[in-house]
This record gives C-alpha cells, structure tokens and sequence, in this order.
C-alpha cells in the first residue's frame, strides 16, 4: 500500500445520528491491493476512490460494518416479493466503472429525491470530475453493477471483489422506479454472485441503530456485526 496523506478530522454534527457528535479518520492512499483493503474493512474502514476513512467519535461507537454469512442467508418475505418482482424484468451489466451523462443524471436524480424526501445532507459530488473520484478511480479494480428496465438505466452500483468477500460500496437508482425497491434488489444480487462463487461474506458498510438510511442493511440475515474490539459477533439471524 502506498499511502499519501492520513488526518483525523475535527468533531461535527453527526449525519447519521442528531444530536451526535462524528469525527472521522481519513487516509488517502494512491495504491493498495484488494487484500489489503480486505484487513482495513476488518478494522472498520471504508473508501471512496482512494479515500478510505472510520469513525473515530469522541463519545460514540454506534457504527458498525455489517456483514451477511451468504452459505446461511433467507430472504425474508419482501425480499421474496422484490425478487419476484424484479427478476427476468431487471436486467444487470456487470463491467468496469466508467463515467457517463447518463449516470450522472441518475446520480443527480437520485439525491435530490433523497434530500427531499429523507432530508439527507447535500454531500454528492458536484460534478463528472468528482463523480470520478469517488467511484470510478480506484486503488484496485472494482466493478461496476448497471441495471436497466429495457433501454432505461435504472441503478448502478459499486462492489468491491476481495479476498473472501464482496463489499457493496454504493449504489444508487431512478426515484421514478422506487418501488420495485432497487437498494433491496442490488443486495439479493450481490449475495447471490457470492453464493454462486463460494465467497463467505457480503459487506454492506456501516450499520447505525436509529439511523433509517442504514438499518435496513440488517434485514439481510443472518449477518454479523463487527464489535468496537474488532471481533465479529452473530447479530441477527
């Protein structure tokens, strides 16, 4: 690994908790293998491009990456109901990250319904150059997940091949087509290339009790939580 920069930031308000206080170690690496980022996931990291950062709160250690033991998973009723509504209808292009008019659109679409509706802060990047940054130049190949309705391009998504795991990184979708409920599809997706190639593990980042935008991952089970002392224990199943 060929690391640039690394910082801890100052304390902020919390985007994922109100009333929390957030501070979050950042590093910037121009080059690491995806076994490397394997052992920095297991140590609570996450990335964007190059940039990998983990809380590091003063009073709080409510986020927790969450991972699905795919030889065991059951969907549950509605993701039964999403799979059946979805499958031979949503088709998937599995290649590598690119940028395109096309995703930025979607991209723009899709966060401005979320602002809306959810009220999440306005962190997307701003433009092509940014979006590059942060999805399609990597440290390691990553793949990019496209799913269309017929011709129409619906969700795109961002997951990490690794060492035993697959890690969902992103993703994102049409508001138009929100209730064919796309977040849930691209998970049932992901856990089943794994299951076809035998790889043990799903990781779907961080998992915030009380935050709405992220407790949703836990549905997917069973699954285990990674725990502040860097162990893994069973967490819903």
């Amino acid at each position: 690994m060929e690391s640039l920069y690394h910082f801890v930031s100052l304390p902020n308000d919390c985007s994922y908790l109100p009333g929390e206080t957030w501070r979050l170690e950042y590093e910037i690496v121009s080059a690491m293998t995806a076994g490397e980022y394997r052992e920095r996931m297991d140590e609570n990291w996450r990335r964007f491009g190059h940039t990998l950062f983990r809380p590091r709160c003063p009073e709080c250690t409510a986020c927790r990456t969450v991972r699905v033991l795919v030889d065991q998973f059951r969907p549950n009723r509605s993701q039964k109901r999403c799979r059946a509504l979805n499958e031979n209808m949503i088709r998937l292009r599995v290649g590598r990250p690119t940028v395109s008019q096309a995703k930025l659109d979607l991209y723009d679409r899709y966060h401005a319904f979320q602002s809306e509706f959810k009220g999440w802060p306005d962190h997307a990047p701003k433009n092509a150059t940014d979006y590059v940054d942060s999805y399609v130049s990597n440290p390691f190949p990553v793949q990019e997940w496209c799913y269309y309705h017929g011709k129409k391009l619906v969700g795109v998504g961002y997951v990490d091949d690794l060492p035993g795991a697959l890690s969902a990184i992103y993703f994102f979708y049409d508001p138009e087509e929100r209730e064919r409920s796309l977040g849930t599809w691209n998970v049932l997706s992901v856990i089943e290339v794994a299951a076809a190639r035998g790889i043990p593990y799903v990781y779907l980042g961080y998992f915030v009790p009380g935050c709405r935008s992220l407790e949703y991952k836990a549905n997917f089970v069973p699954n285990q939580l990674r725990q502040p002392d860097g162990s893994w224990v069973d967490f819903r199943g």
